[in-house]
């Protein structure tokens, strides 16, 4: 192992100051695309905001509030979070059914939480904890059967190589502008989180948009940096949040707190490519710790944003902000435990499913798998009517097969589903949130 180790530190070292001038078409390998198909299949993830910014309490984005950085980086010297335990974390995750995790590596501040030669900046080196907090949950995802991606910040508010982007412009910074400098600096962190932590099979890029007020168009060399990500790891796949159409070179599309096709945000005006697809969005407020956010969403708003993210087609990455002293929220972890009950019984309609043949409704949304169709009627109504393109074969309730009355014009296609018997019968209806799930069969023909 420490010769493995070794090897991987001297190749992340040696690192070339330009690995490709000319971008060439972008043919992803057998093995991206198998890991596309398994990220669809999971359709939940967590998402985790940590860093040294979880000592102020208010948020990922402190320093950029007119906070000098020297002055911001001395918190890194009394961060000591002694009550961290990835074991218990993975267990927490395991259990709201979640499948796979995208850990904060490095954010905007610049801080690395783990252990890199590219910078003495990081967890390991800049902290009396001194420990690589991202190994240790590396190791415990795997042994939990859950994927780990890393969401990974190409922008920076410290480096003084950084060229200087609309944020972080109150940091105190004496800037020595030089993006080969810091391009080389993101590829040796990157090549050591592909190279130390084992099977790593995302990447989660977040910064692009710092240089969209640019008068000159700014040039990340993004296929560049994508093209070298794949010479490490075919298989691992690409997502940047740029709230722009994907660039060549990325293997899934992200959309920042709003569902693919709704911009309420206002960050996720960007068209639905045919790539698979993630939303994320936060349980409270925050991405970061903040101690006055304890506005978090009802776990039956979380289970209905799922089902809501899963009829579109996508997974939702949804976000957890753990504290200074290395734990999970209390209300986070009972949310997590609430959707995971959710989920063990009615989990069949979630994984490995596809935007459903019943397009969003005022009831409810639909997901399907093959033939199988699952109508989720999120709002209690007793009677569903819905326009339907294939002939129906048969509908009957999720959980305990029970018959349903209905009715379909063979003409127009317009069916109606009767919830007053069958799926809404003991067990036929989940009385936690008030969701029918009824099943329906896809016959073979067009309307």
């Amino acid at each position: 192992m420490r010769k493995l180790l070794l090897s991987a530190l001297l190749l992340c070292a040696a690192v070339p100051s330009v690995f490709s001038q000319t971008a060439t078409v972008y043919t992803p390998s057998e093995s991206n695309l198998e890991a596309r198909r398994n990220f669809s299949k999971d359709r939940f993830g967590i998402f985790i905001h940590w860093g040294i910014y979880s000592m102020f309490a208010q948020g990922e984005w402190y320093l950029n509030a007119g906070i000098n950085e020297h002055e911001y980086s001395k918190v890194a010297q009394a961060f000591y979070p002694h009550r961290f335990n990835a074991n218990e974390w993975a267990k927490a995750i395991k259990a709201s059914g979640a499948r796979y995790v995208t850990f904060t590596s490095r954010h905007h501040d610049s801080f690395s939480m783990f252990k890199t030669a590219a910078s003495p900046y990081n967890i390991v080196e800049a902290t009396p904890f001194g420990r690589d907090v991202t190994a240790e949950l590396a190791q415990a995802l795997h042994n939990n059967d859950l994927s780990l991606h890393f969401y990974y910040s190409i922008l920076d508010w410290k480096r003084t190589d950084y060229p200087l982007g609309r944020t972080g412009r109150r940091t105190g910074r004496v800037m020595q502008e030089n993006y080969d400098s810091y391009f080389d600096f993101m590829k040796k962190q990157l090549c050591e989180l592909l190279s130390n932590y084992g099977n790593v099979r995302g990447i989660w890029l977040d910064g692009y948009w710092d240089h969209d007020s640019d008068t000159i168009p700014f040039d990340w060399r993004m296929e560049e940096l994508y093209e070298y990500v794949h010479s490490l790891n075919p298989a691992c796949i690409i997502g940047n949040n740029h709230h722009i159409s994907p660039l060549r070179g990325e293997d899934f599309q992200m959309f920042e707190r709003d569902l693919p096709g709704e911009n309420k945000a206002g960050l996720s005006g960007q068209e639905i490519s045919r790539l698979p697809l993630e939303m994320c969005q936060t349980m409270n407020g925050m991405w970061g710790y903040k101690v006055s956010d304890q506005n978090y969403k009802t776990t039956r708003e979380l289970v209905h944003l799922l089902i809501r993210s899963a009829a579109k087609g996508s997974n939702l990455l949804l976000n957890i902000g753990p504290q200074p002293d290395g734990t999970l929220p209390d209300t986070a972890v009972a949310r997590l435990r609430g959707m995971g009950e959710w989920l063990s019984r009615y989990g069949k309609s979630i994984y490995d499913t596809d935007a459903g043949c019943v397009d969003e409704q005022d009831w409810g949304v639909s997901t399907q798998r093959g033939d199988t169709c699952y109508l989720h009627v999120l709002n209690g109504t007793k009677n569903i009517s819905f326009p339907m393109k294939w002939r129906i074969s048969e509908v009957k309730g999720f959980y305990n097969g029970t018959s349903v009355t209905w009715h379909q014009d063979k003409k127009t296609g317009m069916t109606t589903v009767d919830l007053s018997e069958g799926a809404n019968a003991r067990k036929g209806v989940d009385t936690y949130d008030n969701i029918v799930l009824v099943v329906l069969k896809k016959g073979r023909k067009k309307i």
